[in-house]
């Protein structure tokens, strides 16, 4: 799978619209075939960072979401939201998603 996080740090003035304003992209996105998941979550320390974790089942689903006209509308709004330049980590992992953690089980 190709697993990607992201990190966006919005202006702050933006921050409490920002889920929102990436509605229709997450939704977008979830429906495209190859998408394992992708899911927002906020900085407990910074509240006006977002971190976006997502996974693709290989890389041409990978390719086809960066060819999708969702992520380019996506695209062209957001350099007016941000604060700067997101920060991303993407590599292929072993897997198909996510699986239980075997440090901590919970029967």
């Amino acid at each position: 799978m190709i697993f990607i996080v992201v990190k966006f740090t919005v202006r702050p003035e933006r921050a409490e619209h920002w889920l929102g304003l990436v509605d229709e992209f997450t939704l977008a996105t979830r429906r495209e075939p190859g998408t394992l998941f992708s899911e927002w979550s906020r900085s407990v320390d910074l509240p006006h960072q977002f971190v976006l974790v997502e996974a693709f089942a290989d890389p041409d689903a990978g390719r086809a979401h960066v060819s999708s006209a969702h992520f380019a509308r996506a695209m062209a709004w957001m350099p007016d939201v941000l604060a700067r330049t997101p920060e991303i980590i993407s590599l292929d992992a072993p897997g198909a998603g996510w699986s239980p953690m075997a440090e901590l089980r919970i029967d």
